[in-house]
């Protein structure tokens, strides 16, 4: 009878020190798609970090608000590189705030956004690469009419500020009519 109570006791101690294993773990990581290298090597894409949508909702928020200080905090203290949908690069803070001063008194500029993704790779020497892609209707005040654009973003994060970003963007047709 004592070695069936020694024997139970062992049991217990033993399983109480060793949990039985998750039998619900937490899936691994799945890549979203892939990022072409310049080699043409596709790099796999994950879902990234939920900070950038924040930092660009924030961003996007003080470009409506025309507010160039808040602006000028969130791009990267160096190398800061801005891509326009005409062709335009912009480098520098300095120079951006210099373009965007210009545009907000010329268009006054107001985006509405239509989705945020965010996403992240490992670049081939070893840095991961923070990606923040959302789309827009931009609404331009040209000559006293408006004009309506759709306009997608790509940025770059690096250390919780926008290093790098293009804008691609197309016209919309006006709406139909209704009679």
């Amino acid at each position: 009878m004592k070695k069936i109570i020694v024997t139970t006791l062992c049991l217990a101690l033993v399983y109480a020190c060793n949990p039985p294993a998750d039998t619900n773990p937490a899936p691994a990581a799945k890549p979203i798609g892939y990022q072409v290298s310049k080699s043409g090597e596709k790099i796999p894409l994950y879902g990234g970090d939920m900070a950038a949508v924040s930092l660009w909702e924030t961003y996007l928020k003080a470009h409506n608000e025309q507010d160039l200080e808040t602006i000028a905090a969130l791009n990267a203290d160096k190398d800061f590189v801005a891509y326009g949908p005409k062709g335009e690069v912009i480098k520098g803070t300095e120079a951006h705030m210099e373009f965007l001063t210009a545009w907000f008194e010329q268009a006054n500029p107001k985006w509405t956004t239509k989705y945020l993704i965010t996403n992240m790779y490992t670049d081939s020497e070893g840095n991961i690469q923070q990606w923040i892609t959302s789309g827009h209707d931009l609404t331009l005040t040209v000559d006293g009419k408006e004009v309506k654009l759709n306009q997608v973003h790509d940025g770059l994060v690096v250390d919780g500020k926008v290093k790098m970003f293009t804008v691609n963007e197309r016209v919309l047709a006006p709406e139909p009519v209704q009679e």
